[in-house]
């Protein structure tokens, strides 16, 4: 599956401006991981993975994220709040500061792809200021033979250096930590941060730019997974609504959890050479795929750990966000390619903590373009006791803080792409039943997995039309009978026992949605447009 060998090839780093530099050049995880151990920068889990602490920052910080404004970039990216422009000369400056830090220091070099579609492969050179985040990149990008090597030529480059903290009042960032993207230089510059999802998503970003600008691509933030007769699934999902869970099936293999493109040929690749999986409260019995990637060549990040190297997933002392990455290899049910055919289904999914989407429907075209320009969940409050309310969270295309073109250009291209291929797209509600939280409770993992069965297999897309419902406040195409599923389950207004509490609540939702979208109406086509929940008179 991967081999480890190591390259006797030497690089150079003066052109790049690091200057006598210790050059560690494409190091294997085990020499990597011994390296962490002795530098006294990590310790090792009784699993046999490194465990590390990124430091200050457990997390992204989206308002240090920068996208340099100059020719190629200042009339196609969409700027504002989530893509903040950045001076040509301070990024220069910027560069060459951090270019200076790392001179005379000993660095981690590490040349890899991202892109399993050989077609639309991006060559990357990392270059890192700690081994840990070095095996980071070796885990998460996809990782090149020895003999490929011999020719490599990096297309991008990576600097990471967290340990460089920029000056706000020189240096044009807004704090001392700063992740900025050139892509006339084709540099992610990342500094003053040790998080090493900024890593992933620099380039995350910079696809999320050339693919569908230059490759008629359409770039996804989702998991994806292929079944035994080649039918592709895509899940697209925030943060806590089920999008790794429910990707990880055992009948089905994985072809990636996180970052995909759905070509213009009609087939899905994975980015990524690796998973980078939330383990708070992860157990064996929960997902037992991920607990067994947690091995030797694993990354924890930011948990607790006793003296015996035990982890305690259920502690957050730190941070929600504890983590772990791995090869994508540690799984065993795995598409070996990391590619499929073009999807027969796709799957928003949303934690609806205000109990009232239906736990499955179906969306026509306008509507699928509408839910994934919204990308909708929500939160629970918690933060102070006794609030119960639900919090509406919106992100566009289920991951607006990597996303430079506007909203509606990844929408059209997917609604698009969904007619030429006939895919069926299906909203799937992992939220909460029976009422909002506080009141309701969880809808059960076993129901959801039995709707997703349903759906792939065409028991729901061949029921007879009279199966379905349209939903009165949200227009959706809703299920009465699915195999496995109380039918109770699959009417949410029947699940409150409570119409007047549910109308009232369901109504609130759509004026949510309905005023989260106003800022794209000018952008969006009459078809999209149509998707919306409908304004009962």
């Amino acid at each position: 599956m991967v081999n480890d060998t190591p390259t006797t090839k030497t690089i150079s780093l003066e052109h790049y401006g690091i200057n006598n530099a210790t050059i560690k050049y494409q190091l294997s995880p085990d020499v990597l991981h011994d390296i962490i151990l002795k530098k006294e920068q990590g310790k090792e889990a009784n699993s046999g993975a490194i465990a590390i602490n990124t430091g200050e920052f457990t997390g992204r910080s989206p308002k240090d994220r920068f996208i340099v404004k100059d020719a190629m970039t200042k009339d196609r990216i969409w700027w504002g709040d989530i893509n903040i422009p950045f001076e040509s000369d301070d990024f220069q400056k910027l560069y060459n500061k951090v270019t200076n830090y790392l001179s005379n220091k000993e660095v981690f070099v590490r040349d890899c792809y991202a892109c399993a579609d050989t077609n639309y492969k991006l060559n990357i050179r990392v270059i890192n200021e700690y081994p840990w985040s070095n095996m980071f990149a070796y885990n998460m990008f996809l990782r090149p033979e020895p003999e490929d090597l011999k020719t490599f030529s990096p297309e991008w480059l990576i600097v990471n250096a967290p340990g460089f903290m920029a000056d706000p009042e020189i240096d044009g960032t807004r704090q001392h930590n700063f992740a900025a993207l050139d892509f006339t230089r084709k540099i992610a510059l990342i500094g003053g941060t040790g998080y090493t999802g900024e890593i992933k998503k620099g380039i995350f970003s910079a696809l999320n730019f050339i693919l569908p600008v230059f490759k008629n691509t359409l770039p996804m933030h989702c998991s994806a997974n292929v079944g035994k007769d080649g039918d592709t699934a895509i899940f697209f999902g925030l943060s806590g609504t089920g999008k790794t869970t429910l990707s990880a099936d055992p009948d089905r293999k994985l072809i990636g959890d996180d970052e995909h493109g759905w070509t213009k040929e009609n087939t899905v690749f994975n980015f990524e050479g690796g998973c980078y999986a939330k383990v708070i409260g992860l157990s064996a019995k929960k997902e037992p795929e991920i607990y067994k990637a947690i091995k030797r060549g694993a990354i924890l990040e930011n948990v607790v750990m006793d003296n015996n190297g035990e982890v305690d997933f259920k502690n957050t002392s730190i941070t929600q966000n504890t983590r772990v990455s791995y090869p994508i290899y540690h799984i065993d049910n795995i598409q070996k390619d990391s590619i499929g055919k073009h999807p027969k289904n796709i799957f928003f999914l949303t934690a609806d903590a205000f109990g009232v989407l239906p736990p499955i429907s179906k969306l026509t075209p306008g509507q699928a373009a509408y839910h994934f320009i919204s990308g909708y969940t929500a939160k629970v409050a918690g933060t102070e006791a006794g609030v119960t309310e639900p919090i509406p969270s919106f992100s566009a295309c289920f991951g607006a803080p990597f996303m430079p073109l506007h909203p509606t250009k990844y929408a059209e291209m997917l609604s698009r792409k969904m007619k030429e291929a006939g895919v069926t797209v299906w909203m799937v509600s992992t939220g909460w039943t029976g009422g909002p939280y506080g009141v309701g409770k969880r809808m059960e993992l076993k129901y959801t997995r039995a709707m997703i069965t349903a759906a792939m297999d065409g028991s729901l897309e061949n029921a007879n039309k009279d199966n379905y419902h349209i939903h009165s406040v949200f227009g959706l195409q809703q299920p009465r009978i699915c195999p496995n599923v109380p039918t109770e389950v699959l009417s949410p207004r029947t699940t409150w026992n409570n119409d007047e509490g549910y109308y009232k609540t369901a109504h609130k939702l759509a004026d949510f949605f309905r005023n989260n979208f106003k800022k794209f109406e000018a952008y969006a086509n009459e078809e999209i447009l149509a998707g919306a929940p409908p304004i009962i008179k």
